[in-house]
């Protein structure tokens, strides 16, 4: 790939940048969230057109790459959001878009002896007439690699492939990568985590804020130096905070007490007035469910949560939120808007559930709704009656963020609220926190970005394996005790 740009809009996700992989190797892909690695990889798989730059594979130049076209050049994209159908057995998963067909219908027999051959020969134990909603995650990748061999792949690319993971499941992985390897196939590797970079890959990129910065070999650098490398001397907007009085107030507005859900047990904390509390922990650590836990949505299996009114029913999403908390939820697709509805009833969506009690819908309520969340959320809209999904990710956001602030809760939960949105909407999000803590709001926010931790963080709590593994007060805060905590290296034994 050669002087590859991309922009979305006004935000420009990749600038001139070059990237190249040899037959037979791991590349490994660095960078930080939004560094713009998948934006590059989606490129190469014919997602969307590069706006400059050129192609090549095997010397010769493609014009007009789609995924189609990708495929057929052997090139498999792996996204760390699996893409299978639940509701479809293995097999069937396997030659979704490329069935094959005997005399005009889908030969099944074919499908699914040529499936468990492959299965069987990374030695899986999958069966391939199993419905795929039935494997466990590590099994589902497993699925998305076989498929790609399946068509005999020339380029396999994994996007942070082992975050859901155990240790023994991330070495079959890497046993499997290896012996492909050798018989010539090419993996672009995606990952954060630096142990298993240096184990498994041979070369190295590194992407800062859509830039490249550096390739090289894993032989010739440490872990540190690549820590440098991906930070490099990132202006981090800690001024936010800087010289402000802390809001934190002595009075607790929120206090759970042993928490157990389904991937996480004996979690405790008190939430006080005006504070920020961040949860962070690696995919998988329980963090997740917690933060859904909280607001009634998934179902506790022990423990209880209270405020000031004395102990909620988290068994009632409602209640939950006439008790004063709100939820900005993680997954904005999914969980956070209803696609078919205007940006004006997404907005009053909250208000709606907790708050109205006449039967009919007020139109002038709901404008003057959705006007005072523009003003104040800054929403670039054409008009209120346009699909939400006409909006931006980042104004997507903000309509979500609107729809709370207009409950004005006591307690907000933010499940990664900046997630897949741009550097200037992050920082209003960010702004909006702060102020919000400034005004006696209390705020739950789970991330995994420790620039989010560091700018807003009064305390923080890091899960790993469904349990707190350490708690950092603002002195104590580093990206490196984070990492350490999170990652299981390390365990803080005080309370």
């Amino acid at each position: 790939m050669k002087n590859i740009s991309k922009s979305f809009g006004p935000v420009r996700a990749l600038k001139d940048v070059s990237f190249d992989v040899q037959r037979g190797e791991i590349h490994g892909l660095l960078g930080e969230n939004g560094a713009g690695k998948t934006t590059l990889m989606n490129v190469l798989a014919g997602t969307f057109p590069q706006d400059e730059g050129k192609i090549l594979i095997d010397g010769k130049e493609i014009f007009g790459m789609t995924p189609k076209k990708s495929n057929d050049l052997k090139i498999r994209f792996i996204h760390q959001e699996l893409n299978l159908c639940n509701d479809l057995k293995v097999y069937q998963n396997m030659f979704l878009g490329e069935e094959y067909t005997k005399s005009w219908r889908i030969d099944k027999s074919h499908e699914q002896k040529r499936t468990q051959e492959v299965l069987d020969s990374m030695n899986t134990g999958i069966d391939a007439s199993t419905v795929v909603s039935d494997l466990d995650t590590a099994q589902k990748q497993l699925v998305e690699i076989a498929r790609a061999l399946l068509f005999e792949s020339e380029i396999i690319i994994m996007d942070e492939p082992t975050t859901a993971l155990n240790s023994q499941e991330i070495e079959k992985l890497f046993s499997i990568m290896t012996a492909l390897k050798k018989k010539g196939v090419s993996f672009i590797y995606i990952s954060h985590k630096m142990p298993e970079l240096f184990s498994i890959c041979d070369r190295y990129t590194v992407l800062r804020d859509g830039v490249f910065i550096q390739s090289g070999f894993f032989k010739d650098i440490d872990e540190h130096q690549a820590t440098e490398l991906l930070i490099g001397k990132r202006f981090v907007e800690a001024h936010l905070r800087e010289g402000r009085p802390s809001p934190v107030q002595e009075e607790v507005v929120l206090k759970a007490s042993n928490l157990s859900g389904a991937t996480f047990q004996n979690i405790s904390f008190s939430l006080h007035k005006g504070e920020i509390v961040v949860f962070t922990g690696l995919q998988g650590s329980g963090t997740d469910e917690l933060a859904t836990s909280l607001f009634g949505a998934t179902k506790l299996y022990s423990g209880t949560v209270e405020n000031h009114a004395g102990v909620l029913d988290m068994r009632d999403i409602r209640h939950v939120m006439q008790s004063g908390i709100g939820m900005i939820p993680r997954n904005r697709k999914e969980r956070g808007i209803l696609p078919d509805l205007s940006i004006r009833n997404n907005n009053s969506l909250a208000f709606f559930v907790a708050k109205h009690n006449k039967p009919f819908i007020n139109k002038h309520e709901e404008i003057q709704r959705f006007e005072h969340g523009r003003k104040r959320m800054g929403i670039k809209v054409a008009s209120d009656l346009d699909p939400i999904t006409s909006l931006s990710g980042g104004n997507q956001q903000k309509v979500i963020l609107s729809r709370w602030l207009e409950l004005d809760p006591e307690v907000y939960i933010m499940d990664n609220p900046t997630q897949g949105i741009d550097v200037g909407a992050k920082f209003a999000i960010y702004k909006l926190v702060v102020e919000l803590a400034e005004q006696g709001k209390s705020v739950l926010f789970f991330t995994s970005e420790y620039p989010e931790i560091q700018q807003l963080a009064d305390r923080c709590f890091v899960l790993y394996k469904g349990e707190v593994y350490g708690k950092l007060d603002r002195k104590e805060l580093s990206e490196e005790a984070i990492m350490a905590y999170s990652t299981g290296t390390q365990r803080e034994a005080r309370t």
